[in-house]
C-alpha cells in the first residue's frame, strides 16, 4: 500500500538497519501490513469451509461456543463473542485460559460445547495446557485452534487427535515484535468467519471493505493520531460497547505495554463508566471512545460523553466512528471518521478499532523514547515465560 502521511513516511525512509537500532522495524510494518493480510486471512479461511476441514468442527452445531486465549488473544474471543452468538443463536462465551487451567469446572458450560483456543504462538505454558486438560476432563468437547505459528505447540501437539481441528494463519500473521498488532486482527477476522459459514463470498467481500478502510485510516489519520499521541497524558481510557468492548481491552494493552507502563490505562464499557472507573478520568486523561453504528447504543454513549464534557474530564479525545457527532468534538480533539463502518455494523468493527489503538500506542512509545519492538526490556516477553502447571489430586 502506498502510505503518504509525513510521520509514516518519515520512519519507513530510513534504512532497515536504523530502523531496527530504533527498535520499530518490525512493529510499524507489522502495522501497516494489516489491510492486505486481512485479505489473503479470509481467503485462507473460506477455502478451509470450502473444502470442509473448518466446517466438519461443526457437524452437528456445538450447543456451545467458547474462546480461550491469554491477553491479546483473550480479547480476540472478547470481540468476537457476542457478535457470533447472534448468529448461530448459540451460546458463546470468552473465557481466559488462566481461568479455564484453574477453575474449568464452574466456568465451562457442561454441554457438548466447541472450544476454540486462539494464540499467536501457541507456545504459551496455559495454551497446551488447557486443551490438554479439556481433552482429558471434558471429552465431549471438540477443538479448534486458531494461531500464526506452525510450529508452536497448538499446532503440532494434537495432530493425531481427531477431536483437534488446527487452522495456521500465513507466517507472516506471526508477529516479530513483543506486542501483538497484526496477529490479533489476523485471528479475529479468522475467527469471524464462524458467523460466514454459509455466506463465504459475503465473508470475504467484507474483510476487502475492511481492508480499504483501514488503508483510509492510516492515510488519512495517522499524522492526528501522532500529534495526539505526543500530547502528553499520564492515563489513558479506552471506551467501548459490546463487541466493542474487545476493542478497548486491547487498545488499552497496547498502550500500556508500548509505555512500559508510563501511560495508566483502563478499559470500560460507556455505561460502566459512571460507576467507579470515571474516577480514571481527570484532566490529564485521553480518552478513546468508540462509537457505536447502533443508534440506540450510541444515544447512551453520547450521553456519557457529554457528561465528561460537563464535567470537564479528558485532556484529549479521539472519537473513532461514522458520521460523529460535531458537538462531541472540541479543540484539540480529533474524530477518526470511517465513512462506510455503518453499513458493515459492530460486530465487523473492531480490527478497525484496534488499528487506531494501534497507532496511538506506537507513537506515544517513540514519544516516550522507548523501541516499540520491545518497549518493556527485561520485564515483558514476546511469549510468556514457562512455568509450572500443577495437576489436581487425582
Amino acid at each position: 500500500m502506498t502510505v503518504n502521511p509525513s510521520e509514516l513516511s518519515r520512519l519507513l525512509v530510513r534504512a532497515a538497519d536504523v530502523q531496527r537500532e530504533s527498535g520499530y522495524l518490525h512493529t510499524l510494518s507489522e502495522i501497516l501490513q494489516q489491510p492486505r493480510s486481512w485479505i489473503e486471512t479470509s481467503a485462507a479461511l473460506a477455502r478451509a469451509l470450502e473444502t470442509g476441514r473448518l466446517r466438519r468442527t461443526f457437524d452437528p452445531l456445538p450447543e456451545a461456543i467458547v474462546f480461550t486465549g491469554s491477553g491479546s488473544s483473550h480479547y480476540v474471543g472478547e470481540s468476537l463473542a457476542a457478535g457470533l452468538q447472534a448468529t448461530l443463536l448459540v451460546p458463546v462465551l470468552a473465557i481466559a485460559a488462566g481461568t479455564l487451567l484453574t477453575h474449568w469446572h464452574g466456568t465451562l458450560p457442561p454441554s457438548r460445547g466447541l472450544l476454540v483456543s486462539i494464540a499467536r504462538s501457541g507456545d504459551s505454558p496455559e495454551s497446551a495446557a488447557v486443551v490438554d486438560k479439556v481433552l482429558a476432563e471434558a471429552p465431549h468437547y471438540r477443538h479448534l485452534v486458531l494461531t500464526c505459528n506452525v510450529r508452536g505447540r497448538l499446532a503440532t501437539r494434537y495432530r493425531n487427535d481427531p477431536r483437534v481441528t488446527a487452522i495456521v494463519l500465513d507466517e507472516r500473521t506471526n508477529d516479530r515484535s513483543l506486542v501483538m498488532t497484526s496477529s490479533f486482527t489476523n485471528l479475529l477476522l479468522a475467527g469471524r468467519s464462524l458467523a460466514w459459514m454459509q455466506q463465504l463470498d459475503m465473508y470475504t467481500e467484507r474483510a476487502a471493505r475492511l481492508a480499504t478502510l483501514a488503508s483510509h485510516v492510516i492515510e488519512r489519520n495517522a499524522d492526528d493520531l501522532a500529534a495526539i499521541a505526543r500530547s502528553g497524558f499520564s492515563g489513558a481510557v479506552y471506551l467501548g460497547s459490546g463487541v466493542r468492548f474487545g476493542s478497548a481491552r486491547e487498545s488499552a494493552l497496547k498502550m500500556l505495554e508500548m509505555s512500559a507502563g508510563r501511560v495508566t490505562t483502563t478499559a470500560e464499557s460507556f455505561l460502566g463508566l459512571r460507576h467507579g472507573p470515571l474516577a480514571a478520568v481527570n484532566a490529564d486523561t485521553l480518552v478513546v471512545a468508540f462509537l457505536s453504528c447502533d443508534a440506540t447504543v450510541r444515544a447512551y454513549e453520547c450521553d456519557v460523553l457529554r457528561e465528561l464534557d460537563r464535567k470537564g474530564l479528558g485532556r484529549r479525545r479521539v472519537l473513532v466512528g461514522d458520521d460523529i457527532p460535531v458537538d462531541l468534538v472540541r479543540a484539540g480533539q480529533l474524530a477518526v471518521e470511517i465513512p462506510g463502518l455503518a453499513a458493515l455494523g459492530d460486530d465487523d468493527a473492531p480490527p478497525l478499532d484496534v488499528l487506531v489503538g494501534q497507532l496511538l500506542a506506537f507513537f506515544n512509545c517513540l514519544h516516550l523514547g522507548f523501541k516499540p519492538d520491545a518497549p518493556s526490556q527485561g520485564v515483558l516477553t514476546r511469549v510468556v515465560e514457562e512455568f509450572s502447571i500443577h495437576r489436581s489430586p487425582a
